[in-house]
């Protein structure tokens, strides 16, 4: 194909976009090359397309190797579609020329020179990977503040140091490894920190204890200031509500030898990342950056998985360059739905520990632990400030077997612990139709807590009369009570997905007589915001309910919790929410539910994951339901898993 059959290849793109095969931005990002370019080879146009669908599905470049090797594993594009794409590429250039056609292309920056060039092409080439400039810009940026905080170690006094963590823990017994223990003492030396583990390994606990040892080693405690933060509101809700009640148990522990009420009067309240760093109308810019940095010298950041990679550069960017930033969240949880996998990236070799001669010494010294040799290695600068807790202390039961077995990719195991339906906590449905589906959600099962009936028996306690503080904690009650069961979908469309599902449940409840509805807006519609709206002071994945306020005839309101309080919205102020009855499992995350439902697709789906199974499973607290309308589908999720194209890992390998 010459750049003579320039317009047929844009007309095959833009009807692979038709079809949803592309997106159409993808095909327009294309056209938008030929424009810049009236020369630009068709291989070039084509590359551009499918970067920027790579970007759509979460990935931050295009790995030319991979496309030129096995590219319907790279892509998972239905057979028709792939057919039609081995015929267009069989008319461009091997893919293995493509590089050089990229290189040769005056819309393409070359590597690490890309910075110097400063001529803005939109593309980039790096090792192998074709990027999106922006996303290259992120990645740069991502990984020399990654660099340079993991490499910051401050002097600490190690015996001082040691008679706080033995106060917070107690003193070390022989061969026993605690790594709450030793995420605190290595959290205290560097600048940037990162605790991941599994569900009920203790992050926020392990949090708690680090906040108070930061107090006890500051020279001037008085002055410290410390913030929490999480990608959602619910998130960043249940970090401070761990974090207080860790907090007030250990104060009972240590007594009057730790001022834990004056540290707690440092710590500023929970904030989504959007809220922290002043997310503004209408544009990426926030109001904190590196020439207006955050007012903190602690920064918490808990559902550290969630945090994509534009998020990242910014978060890391925003803070001083002297502030404590700490990570928490579990490595092998969904990444986010936009681009970048950056808490997988960090923690690829936490398993491992990779920890050098000096990090072991350190550990020893402060914790009177000795790390075994396993865990010794040539790790890079951020592996020394990298632990990963490993013991669970609330998934022991049947609910934490599964998660284990999913993560394991053991079919076998997790298959025979939700048909053995141990305790009630487990059940797999065969589901030949959503019904299935509407009545789990309308009456539960036998075996565990009951579907949304809390949540509408609380609809239905209504205070009789106008009083303030009865209605406040009405609405507290409804709110509290709607958030003990939930269905999650791997998908938003169709029958089986999100929006599928919330119309199907809503349906039945309106023709149950239990919820009445009049329009779109109706009291007890649950919703969820799906776009961050700063000045209403809402952000993507806060879930409310519509609610009549105090005043009898007043307009309903939206009603979100906020902390241990609720906060309220006109309706007519939300323009971007959904009803949530259902919800998509990467939107559940952050939060948690007594019985949690999983409801997987009917027909295969690249979104079909382990890590997405697993997630799901640990959103649940008491029981955990599978719904499947066909069973195989289980196990091949937990055969896939979720990859992220990134050249992040790369840039931060250096040994240490």
């Amino acid at each position: 194909m010459t750049t003579e059959s320039t317009p047929m290849l844009l007309d095959t793109l833009r009807r692979w976009a038709a079809q949803g095969w592309l997106r159409r931005l993808d095909s327009a990002f294309a056209a938008f090359l030929g424009e810049l370019q009236s020369a630009t080879p068709p291989e070039v146009l084509m590359a551009g397309a499918l970067v920027a669908h790579m970007e759509g599905r979460g990935h931050a470049c295009l790995l030319l190797d991979e496309l030129r090797d096995d590219p319907a594993a790279l892509l998972n594009w239905p057979a028709e579609a792939m057919a039609e794409l081995q015929a267009a590429l069989a008319t461009l250039p091997p893919v293995a020329q493509w590089a050089e056609a990229l290189r040769a292309s005056p819309l393409v920056a070359h590597g690490d020179d890309a910075a110097a060039a400063g001529r803005g092409e939109p593309l980039v080439l790096q090792a192998g990977k074709l990027y999106l400039r922006r996303y290259w810009a992120y990645e740069q940026r991502v990984a020399a503040q990654v660099l340079a905080r993991g490499a910051a170690s401050r002097k600490v006094d190690e015996a001082a140091l040691r008679a706080q963590l033995d106060l917070l823990f107690g003193p070390s017994a022989d061969g026993a490894l605690d790594w709450q223990k030793i995420a605190c003492g290595i959290a205290l030396r560097g600048r940037l920190s990162i605790v991941t583990g599994g569900p009920g390994t203790g992050k926020t606990y392990t949090a708690a204890r680090l906040l108070a040892l930061l107090f006890a080693m500051d020279r001037s405690p008085e002055r410290l200031r410390v913030m929490l933060a999480a990608p959602t509101g619910k998130a960043a809700a249940r970090l401070k509500q761990s974090i207080d009640a860790a907090l007030g148990a250990l104060g009972e522990q240590v007594g009057d030898r730790l001022p834990l009420n004056e540290l707690a009067s440092h710590i500023q309240p929970a904030r989504t990342l959007h809220s922290l760093l002043g997310a503004r109308p209408d544009t990426r810019r926030f109001r904190f950056d590196a020439a207006r940095p955050l007012e903190v010298d602690v920064l918490i950041v808990d559902e550290a998985s969630m945090i994509h990679l534009e998020m990242m550069a910014a978060l890391l960017e925003a803070l001083p360059p002297q502030a404590r930033v700490i990570f928490l969240g579990d490595k092998d949880q969904l990444a986010s739905v936009e681009a970048g996998a950056v808490l997988g990236d960090l923690c690829r070799t936490a398993e491992e520990g990779r920890y050098s001669a000096p990090t072991l010494a350190f550990i020893e010294a402060v914790t009177g632990q000795r790390v075994p040799d396993r865990f010794a290695g040539a790790g890079s600068p951020l592996a020394q400030q990298t632990v990963m807790l490993r013991e669970s202390r609330r998934f022991g039961g049947p609910i934490g077997q599964l998660a284990l077995a999913a993560n394991g990719g053991d079919v076998r195991a997790a298959t025979q612990l939700l048909h053995a339906r141990a305790k009630g906590e487990l059940a797999w449905l065969d589901a030949p139709s959503t019904a299935v589906v509407v009545q789990l959600a309308l009456h539960g099962r036998a075996d565990a807590p009951g579907g949304f009936g809390h949540y509408l028996r609380a609809l239905q306690q209504r205070p009789a009369a106008p009083d303030a503080q009865a209605h406040a904690a009405w609405v507290l009650s409804v709110l509290h009570a709607f958030e003990r069961f939930r269905l999650l979908c791997a998908v938003r469309q169709g029958e089986w997905g999100s929006e599928g599902l919330n119309l199907a449940i809503e349906r039945a409840l309106v023709s149950a007589g239990l919820l009445s509805k009049r329009g779109a807006w109706y009291e007890g519609r649950p919703v969820m915001v799906t776009r961050n709206d700063a000045g209403v002071g809402v952000f993507n994945g806060d879930i409310g309910i519509a609610l009549p306020p105090a005043t009898p005839g007043a307009p309903l309101r939206a009603y979100f919790l906020d902390g241990a309080e609720a906060r309220s919205v006109g309706v007519s102020r939300l323009a971007a929410v959904e009803t949530a009855f259902a919800m998509t499992v990467h939107k559940s995350q952050g939060s948690e539910f007594e019985h949690t439902v999983l409801v997987l697709p009917r027909d295969p789906s690249r979104v079909l994951t382990r890590e997405l199974v697993y997630t799901g499973i640990t959103r649940a607290r008491q029981a955990f339901t599978l719904v499947t309308p066909r069973a195989q589908a289980f196990g091949e999720a937990l055969a896939q898993r979720t990859r992220r194209a990134s050249g992040l890992l790369e840039r931060l390998d250096r040994p240490g």
